[in-house]
C-alpha cells in the first residue's frame, strides 16, 4: 500500500497543470467559506462580549430590543431595592440607560450613518466592568458632555477628544474616549441620560433598559420570580449575555446563509474540477491501473489509492485557502446592526475551529471529486487495458 501512495504523490507531480486547477478551485472555495464564517463569528463575538453573565438586563415585557423598550422610574426603584441586586459604596449597582439612534457623518466617505447614542448615569462603569476611559475623563452629570467608543471615534467625523458635535439640536463636547475591549460599546456614544431624554424630547425619568449587577450569577432566577409576582413589574429579565447573543442572531444567520450559498456554488465548481482532474488521471493511466491489477492489487486497493490522490489534492487546496484567510484575523470592518439600526464596528475572527472546518470542507469536496473516478479505475477491465501494451 505504501508503494501505491508514493505512486499517487508522483502522479500528482507529473500532472501538475490539471492539479493546479483543482487546487486553486478548492482553495478559493475554502477561503470564501472560512472568511464568511469568520465575519459572522466576529460580529457575534462583538455583541456577546458586550454583556456579562453577572448582569441582568431588564426591559419592557414583549420588547424585542432596547430601542422599543420602556422602563419607568417606579420600576427602576423596585429594581434598585431587589435583594438579588449587588450593592456598592454608592448604593445599588444598577445602570438605567436611554438608547436613541443619531446620525453622524462618516470620516472616510462623508455620508451620514446611524450611531447608537446611549444615555447613562455615573454608575454605568461600575455595572459594565469591561469598559474603561482610555483617554480624557468620564462625563459629568448635567453637562452636555460625551464619552465615545474608540471605534466610533475613528469612524465618525468630529468625535476626536476635545471636539464638539451637534446631536439632536444640542452641542455636545467630547471629553473622553472609551475602550470596551472590542464589544459593541466601542461603537457607541455615551451622554447624560436626562440630557439625552431632554434633547430628543422624551419624558424625563424614562429609560429603555436597566442593567443590574447580581449578587451572584445564580441570583437571576430569583430575580425573575420576584418581578413575575409583582404587578408593577411588567418586564422581562434576562442575562445580558443572552440578550446580546439574541441580538446577533439575525445578522450572523444572514452572513452564514449567504456565505454558505456562495460556498456551495463555488464548491460545486471545485468538485467538478476535481472530477475532471481525476477522470483525466484515470483515462491517462489505464495501462498503469491494469498493470497494478495484473500484479495482484485488488480493486478495493485501487479505490483507496485514487481516493487518497483526490484527498491529497483537496488537502493542499484547503490548506492554501486557510492560509490565505489567516491575515484577515483582526481586520476591522463595520456593518448595519438590524437590531438597533446603527453601524457596528467589529473584526474578523479566524479561529482554529473555523480553519479546521474549512479543511474538512475541502476534504469533503475531494472525496466527492475522487470516489467516482476511483471506482471507475477499479472496475476497468484488465484485458482491455493490457491489450494496448
Amino acid at each position: 500500500m505504501g508503494l501505491l501512495l508514493l505512486y499517487n504523490v508522483e502522479s500528482v507531480r507529473a500532472r501538475w497543470r490539471t492539479t493546479i486547477v483543482a487546487v486553486l478551485g478548492i482553495a478559493g472555495t475554502v477561503g470564501v467559506f472560512v472568511a464568511m464564517l469568520s465575519l459572522a463569528k466576529g460580529f457575534e463575538a462583538t455583541l456577546v462580549t458586550s454583556g456579562s453573565r453577572s448582569n441582568a438586563m431588564v426591559r419592557r415585557a414583549g420588547a424585542t430590543s432596547e430601542i422599543d423598550s420602556v422602563v419607568s422610574l417606579e420600576q427602576l426603584r423596585v429594581i434598585e431595592d431587589a435583594p438579588e441586586v449587588a450593592r456598592g459604596p454608592e448604593g445599588a449597582l444598577v445602570s438605567p440607560e436611554v438608547v436613541v439612534v443619531a446620525s453622524l457623518s462618516l470620516k472616510k466617505s462623508g455620508t451620514d450613518a446611524n450611531v447608537q447614542f446611549r444615555g447613562v448615569s455615573p454608575r454605568v462603569l461600575a455595572v459594565h466592568e469591561g469598559v474603561r476611559v482610555a483617554s480624557g475623563r468620564f462625563l459629568r452629570p448635567g453637562l452636555f458632555e460625551l464619552v465615545v467608543g474608540k471605534n466610533a471615534c475613528s469612524s465618525y467625523a468630529n468625535l476626536d477628544l476635545g471636539s464638539s458635535v451637534s446631536l439632536g439640536g444640542s452641542t455636545w463636547q467630547v471629553v473622553g474616549i472609551l475602550d470596551a475591549g472590542g464589544s459593541s460599546f466601542d461603537s457607541e456614544l455615551w451622554g447624560d441620560a436626562d440630557l439625552v431624554n431632554r434633547t430628543y424630547q422624551r419624558p424625563l425619568g424614562i429609560q429603555q433598559s436597566v442593567s443590574a449587577r447580581l449578587v451572584s450569577e445564580q441570583a437571576l432566577g430569583a430575580l425573575k420570580d420576584r418581578f413575575a409576582s409583582d404587578p408593577r413589574m411588567r418586564v422581562q429579565v434576562e442575562r445580558e449575555t443572552e440578550y446580546y447573543a439574541k441580538a446577533s442572531q439575525m445578522m450572523t444567520t444572514l452572513i452564514r446563509v449567504l456565505g454558505g450559498m456562495v460556498a456551495v456554488v463555488m464548491g460545486i465548481g471545485a468538485v467538478f474540477a476535481a472530477l475532471n482532474t481525476m477522470y483525466s488521471a484515470v483515462a491517462e493511466r489505464a495501462r498503469e491501473v491494469a498493470t497494478l491489477r495484473a500484479l495482484g492489487f485488488p480493486g478495493s486497493t485501487i479505490v483507496v489509492s485514487f481516493t487518497f490522490e483526490a484527498l491529497l489534492v483537496a488537502g493542499v487546496g484547503g490548506l492554501l485557502g486557510a492560509l490565505a484567510v489567516i491575515p484577515l484575523n483582526g481586520l476591522a470592518t463595520s456593518t448595519l446592526n438590524f437590531q438597533t439600526f446603527s453601524h457596528l464596528a467589529f473584526a474578523f475572527q479566524v479561529t482554529p475551529a473555523l480553519l479546521a472546518l474549512g479543511l474538512a470542507f475541502a476534504l469533503a469536496m475531494g472525496l466527492l471529486g475522487g470516489v467516482f473516478p476511483a471506482v471507475r479505475a477499479a472496475r476497468m477491465p484488465v484485458t482491455t487495458a493490457l491489450r494496448d501494451l
